[in-house]
């Protein structure tokens, strides 16, 4: 076993075997995974999922125990107190902290606090925002977050962190919030996109169930919250010919918001079938998404969007929003990626892979499982993810 380079103590508020929290579990997972080998990796965590009441069954609360290549302490709600993360993190040793969020209040808020009170170690920290600085993301409860913006500011919580992009559009975001915005002087940004499993699904696309002209299977998968845009998906379907079929899989994480989307979907023409179908385990996802001719999904932002490369790899093609780093599907023939300031575009998009027959569709479906597999294995981005921790560590070494 080669000699690991460093412990890194991950904060965060959801972990495996959670699901419901979305993109950031599978991005911390996929991250432990494929570079558990080289970094000691420690992870602090709640001991359930989002809107879950009762701990996962399977986990010991409040114990260290091993999770594939980490250690993760699942931490009681009872114990989770910036006095006890303090405690926590000041025990636990660990070159490197790394922040798996932006606005989290436990996980992250908490401990840049008890770093700039010099209450913790002083040790190089990462935070990576997750497409929290996305225009979309920050226009939800945006006054809330402007407040908070302005106390880290002020209260100089970013000093010397590294930020962690996943993409050339999030570094930008970075660098407009945290630097042009905040008034930072100097931003350390590392670009290091979100790692793909090595465990998705292989679905042959060759094999795909055909569809008829004038019939469509949609997917849309995610939770259903307002940075997701399920209503903006669901007014894209009402002027639409022929029969579309879609279903909508994912937790509800805002019940006032699925309220709203329940009266747009009453409100659809008798040609679009809505069924909400759940929320999914990830070792489920494939499946579902290779069921279906189209993955919608014009979100407001993401940082990287797995469950895109999910429907990639299904034999999904995919029409998303130009809030992703997705770009120039069309010309690769595998999606489109659209401005949400012009739905009529989704419109089209969707109208016209209703009128595709079989053949057509099928093809599309090819190309998109073969880009899909191309994605997943590009190298590139584990030696990104690799040097974002070991110039880290040479930063502490700097010191």
């Amino acid at each position: 076993m080669p000699v690991k380079h460093c412990s890194v103590l991950v904060m965060t508020d959801y972990y495996v075997p959670g699901y419901r929290g979305g993109g950031p579990i599978r991005s911390l997972s996929n991250l432990i995974d494929r570079l558990g080998e080289e970094f000691n990796f420690k992870v602090v965590t709640r001991d359930r999922d989002l809107g879950e009441s009762e701990p996962y069954a399977t986990i010991a609360p409040d114990k260290w125990q091993s999770v594939g290549n980490a250690e993760v302490l699942y931490t009681s709600p009872w114990r989770l107190s910036p006095y006890s993360l303090q405690r926590i993190i000041s025990t636990a040793h660990h070159d490197i902290l790394y922040l798996n969020s932006f606005f989290s209040p436990l996980f992250t808020i908490s401990p840049l606090v008890l770093r700039r009170l010099g209450l913790i170690p002083e040790v190089p920290t990462i935070l990576a925002p997750r497409g929290e600085f996305s225009s979309g993301a920050l226009n939800i409860k945006p006054h809330k977050k402007r407040i908070y913006m302005a106390f880290a500011n002020s209260s100089r919580l970013y000093d010397d962190i590294t930020w962690q992009a996943s993409s050339i559009y999030e570094e930008s975001d970075i660098r407009l919030q945290v630097g042009q915005r905040a008034r930072v002087k100097q931003v350390r940004v590392m670009a290091a996109p979100d790692l793909p499993s090595t465990a998705l699904g292989t679905y042959p696309a060759g094999s795909k169930p055909k569809s008829t002209a004038g019939v469509l299977r949609v997917a849309f998968l995610s939770r259903v919250s307002r940075k997701k845009n399920l209503d903006g998906a669901l007014r894209m379907m009402s002027d639409l010919r022929g029969i579309i079929n879609l279903n909508i899989f994912g937790p509800i994480e805002d019940q006032a918001y699925w309220v709203k989307c329940e009266r747009i979907i009453r409100q659809l023409p008798g040609n679009v079938r809505v069924e909400y179908r759940g929320a999914l385990s990830h070792d489920r996802v494939s499946d579902a998404l290779s069921e279906h001719d189209l993955f919608l999904f014009p979100t407001k932002g993401e940082n990287f969007g797995h469950v895109i490369l999910e429907a990639l790899v299904a034999g999904c093609p995919v029409l998303l929003s130009d809030q992703t780093p997705w770009r120039g599907l069309e010309e690769k023939g595998v999606g489109w990626d659209l401005p949400l300031g012009q739905p009529e575009l989704f419109q089209a998009a969707l109208q016209q892979c209703v009128d595709m027959d079989g053949e057509a569709l099928l093809a599309w479906s090819r190309r998109a499982h073969q880009y899909g597999i191309r994605c997943s294995q590009n190298d590139d981005i584990l030696r990104q993810n690799r040097a974002l921790f070991l110039e880290s560590l040479d930063l502490k070494s700097a010191r």
